[in-house]
């Protein structure tokens, strides 16, 4: 019996298969389209209406911590000019410029809503001058356009075209058409740039942070501010009450009519949002959230523009995200 090691010689035994030879695992879960779950997230949480019951919560929450804090700096500032009168008249002071700065805020804040009432009041006398073709509305509707951007620079030169030529129009459509083109065509240019940048950031930060609800957060943000400054620059500047209120009506609007819906033809036409949605699903995200701020920024231009969409052309929001977008992902 042999002690050395066996050799077995299989030169002539037909090898198994390795693990390179082996077929590829069949996908049977295929990739989610991406949703635009950020923007969808906003869109309801800007829209939720609160109940009554919470209304009258937080109200009343309101008032009790304003008779609490009210009476303790009451009490607080009594005392002290008991024990050092000198240095509790000076703390009296600094309450009483506190309440000053606290009555010119919402002075502004009730300008602000007064700005926004006044454009929405527009854009309705505009909408019935529109249908009923009522050329002495109309006038009525470019005097008061006229007015609200008298000291502006920026629309100086369409104000001038507008006094030259409006009184040859003859007809309501013809005449808010030329106050359309003159007045408001450089104020949809830079509007349509705020929208571009909102989308861009908000893409960019869904594609690139990977932390939980940075996405949720950097949309909603950047949704408001988008919001305020759209409004800003067709002459509604608005506060911070007036921003919410402002950006609450166009989510409102849009989770109304379906718009926060996502589809294939909007990932499908955007910046080749199909290709980077398989590549990434983060980068697929990140441009549908981009498409989908850019339609709540044409919704803003709708709800902000003092005159509706009639001789210029209404934003296309494809249009938007590919400019906005170019060279961000690469191109589709």
């Amino acid at each position: 019996m042999s002690k050395g090691p066996v050799l077995i010689d299989l030169e002539d035994t037909p090898k198994a298969p390795g693990p390179d030879a082996a077929p590829p695992v069949p996908d049977t879960q295929p990739v989610p389209a991406p949703e635009g779950r950020a923007m969808q997230t906003v869109a309801t949480l800007a829209a939720r209406r609160p109940s009554r019951l919470a209304r009258l919560f937080w109200g009343l929450l309101a008032t009790i911590l304003g008779a609490v804090v009210s009476i303790a700096a009451y009490d607080f500032v009594m005392g002290l000019i008991a024990r050092a009168p000198l240095l509790g008249y000076a703390v009296t002071v600094l309450f009483a410029v506190f309440l000053l700065v606290m009555l010119v805020v919402a002075l502004r804040e009730l300008a602000a809503f007064s700005r926004l009432a006044r454009i929405d009041k527009l854009h309705r006398a505009a909408d019935e001058a529109l249908s009923s073709n009522d050329l002495a509305a109309a006038r009525g509707v470019t005097r008061s356009l006229t007015r609200l951007y008298a000291g502006r620079e920026d629309t100086r030169w369409g104000r001038d075209r507008l006094a030259q030529y409006g009184d040859e129009q003859l007809d309501a459509v013809s005449l808010l058409g030329l106050a359309e083109t003159e007045l408001l065509t450089p104020l949809d240019k830079a509007a349509e740039q705020e929208i571009e940048a909102a989308a861009r950031q908000v893409a960019t930060v869904t594609a690139i942070v990977p932390l939980a609800m940075a996405d949720v957060v950097a949309a909603l943000t950047s949704n408001i501010r988008m919001i305020r400054r759209v409004a800003e620059i067709y002459g509604g500047r608005s506060g911070t009450l007036g921003s919410w209120r402002l950006a609450r009506a166009v989510m409102t609007h849009l989770v109304a009519t379906g718009a926060v819906a996502v589809g294939d033809d909007l990932i499908g036409s955007v910046a080749g949002g199909g290709v980077l949605s398989k590549i990434s699903r983060r980068f697929g995200e990140g441009i549908v959230n981009g498409a989908l701020t850019a339609r709540v920024g044409v919704a803003a231009m709708e709800v902000c523009r003092p005159l509706p969409f009639n001789r210029g052309k209404r934003p296309s929001v494809t249009g938007l995200v590919k400019r906005a977008l170019t060279g961000l992902f690469g191109q589709g």
